[in-house]
């Protein structure tokens, strides 16, 4: 009888073409809880999180974010369950059900408490949290802070709390009793913002706007090699600006000295844009990544996703995160990827900007709006019918590999956490012909919540056309955000970018040397750009995608330093060669 249901399930797998996944793709495909707070919905309900942060613990990864009552956890950083719990009592009478949580562990037991500005709520303590099995290790925390963590130094077994969100107050750190896990000692100022000298840590959508002094928040302590990395976010949750950076210290209250190399964890640019207020951590090969906030940020301020990126410290004990490609299908943990090259699964984006038919469309939100890279801009049809549908013309007859249907929220009708929902329900249809059609994927039976669904493909399969055909929502009318579709067109890779230019005021010279202006040649093969900066010629960690353009304002840079720069161009081909690489004073 075993073998007979091993047998049909995998039977079952061929038939959805669906594979054990080795790659995931962001924004991470969980289900989001809907924004609990009615000021923040007067624009329309919508999904909301924020503020992730991941710790593995006893075989498993834990995730817990902003207002989802509740936690995940996953055994591959994949498939993730929810375990539905609230941790502040009626007392508290807040929306914010573990805002900006603090996830860590101490030998043994996994440690969780929100953000507070008085010290009334829990420290939370569980030696068993995969099966939701919780009780309180103090009733009221005196070291209530807003955005906290609390970090154990295991070879010294002491514990500290970092915290702050301000864009007034610099972050504090103080150290707790190891017993008591109250406060001991005085708090300490750790880290304050610089933006006369740190142009990524202005306000504005992309780093350009001085109406508000930026934020800090999001602290988050690292220990690698004897050194702690406390890691902070700025300048605003708001913005495709969104980035973390870090100072360094050889003491857990510091002096801290800022990295040369920062932000460590910034993406400007692509389909899921912003990567701040994160924590980093550590995967069962003992490879680090990043998770933190991507920005929708339409219906509200606070509408966001979750990023996970590959990450780790170089030969030198820099931190980085590795951003580029960092919204295609990147290679999970299992397969033990090298994170500064090897992560990118390599499947090119092949439906940009290329023709879409739809079923229907509802007032302004038109059909091409689903394939326009673009988080912020959806198609809706006028229902949630069955039988409501969209059609991803590639072009040409191509490999697919995997899909990426990411679903907008039009009209939906939720606050908060479901316990259920009845899911989303689809069909994946190819065709070379646009007229007959064969069945790829059917989830029509599908009770799973999947906002951010992403399918990898058992075996690649051929076709230029894809239909996607909505059976049922969760809730709200049939909106898709993006319908990407990743694999390789049959033709040429574009060639390398020509008259690539950075033009930026010299050390001696009046101008903003915050700000740098590209310029490169149009290359006639290319969809989009990756542009690679650096303050050394071998450590070009960041990134910025740029579709569509031929120059990009930028307006990240450390004032005193010098930059070094290098481009490439992509298509639904591939990626062609890099530039040679530019140096501006």
């Amino acid at each position: 009888m075993k073998h007979r249901i091993a047998l049909l399930l995998l039977l079952l797998i061929s038939n959805f073409g669906i594979a054990q996944q080795k790659t995931y793709c962001n924004p991470i495909n969980i289900d989001y809880g809907y924004c609990p707070i009615p000021d923040f919905v007067k624009q329309g309900k919508h999904r909301a999180t924020a503020d992730p942060v991941i710790t593995f613990f006893k075989g498993e990864y834990y995730l817990f974010s902003t207002n989802q009552w509740g936690y995940w956890h996953s055994k591959d950083l994949s498939d993730w369950k929810f375990i539905s719990k609230k941790f502040l009592r009626p007392e508290h009478k807040v929306y914010d059900e573990l805002c900006a949580p603090s996830l860590s562990f101490v030998n043994d037991t996994l440690l969780v408490v929100g953000s507070t500005h008085g010290k009334e709520f829990p420290l939370w303590m569980s030696t068993n949290p995969a099966k939701g099995e919780w009780k309180e290790l103090i009733h009221k925390s005196e070291a209530a802070a807003w955005d906290p963590q609390i970090f154990w130094d295991k070879e010294k077994d002491e514990v500290y709390e970092y915290y702050g969100s301000s864009n007034l107050y610099p972050l504090y750190g103080m150290k707790l009793n190891r017993k008591t896990f109250q406060p001991e000692g005085e708090r300490i100022p750790v880290l304050a913002l610089n933006d006369d000298e740190h142009g990524w840590e202005r306000f504005g959508e992309h780093n350009d706007n001085t109406f508000l002094q930026p934020f800090t928040e999001g602290a988050f302590m690292t220990k690698h090699n004897g050194k702690y990395y406390l890691q902070y976010g700025a300048p605003g949750t708001e913005f495709s600006g969104y980035a973390d950076g870090v100072y360094v210290g050889n003491h857990p209250l510091g002096p801290f000295e800022y990295q040369s190399h920062n932000p460590f964890s910034y993406k400007p640019g692509g389909f899921a844009r912003g990567a701040g207020h994160g924590a980093t951590f550590t995967d069962a090969n003992n490879q680090y990544w990043h998770i933190s906030t991507i920005g929708v940020c339409v219906k509200n301020n606070f509408e966001r996703r979750l990023g996970i990126w590959p990450a780790g410290f170089d030969q030198d004990d820099i931190l980085y995160s590795n951003t580029a490609y960092g919204d295609y299908p990147t290679f999970l943990p299992s397969e033990n990827k090298g994170h500064l090259s090897e992560s990118f699964a390599g499947w090119m984006l092949l439906n940009y900007n290329k023709p879409v038919q739809v079923s229907s469309t509802l007032g302004g939100f038109q059909a091409n709006l689903s394939v326009d890279e673009d988080i912020k801009t959806y198609w809706s049809a006028k229902t949630a019918n069955k039988g409501e549908y969209l059609i991803s013309d590639l072009g040409e007859k191509s490999t697919i590999n995997a899909i990426q249907i990411n679903y907008a929220d039009q009209d939906a009708e939720f606050m908060g956490k479901p316990e259920t929902t009845l899911g989303h329900k689809y069909i994946i249809y190819t065709s070379n012909d646009g007229k007959n059609w064969k069945v790829l994927i059917d989830k029509s039976k599908s009770t799973k919540d999947v906002p951010h669904e992403y399918i990898e493909l058992q075996t690649p399969t051929s076709a230029r056309y894809l239909k996607l055909e909505n059976i049922g929502m969760p809730t709200g009318k049939f909106a898709i955000s993006g319908f990407r579709v990743f694999g390789k067109g049959s033709g040429a890779k574009p060639s390398e970018v020509k008259g690539f230019v950075p033009l930026r005021s010299g050390p001696k010279v009046k101008g903003e040397r915050r700000n740098v202006w590209f310029k490169w040649q149009q290359e006639q093969n290319a969809d989009a750009y990756v542009i690679y900066f650096g303050k050394s010629p071998d450590k070009l960690y960041g990134s910025i995608m740029v579709y569509g353009k031929t120059e990009y304002y930028f307006n990240g840079l450390d004032k005193s330093d010098a930059y070094y720069f290098q481009i490439e161009a992509f298509n639904n081909n591939g990626i062609g060669p890099k530039s040679e690489i530019k140096r501006a004073d």
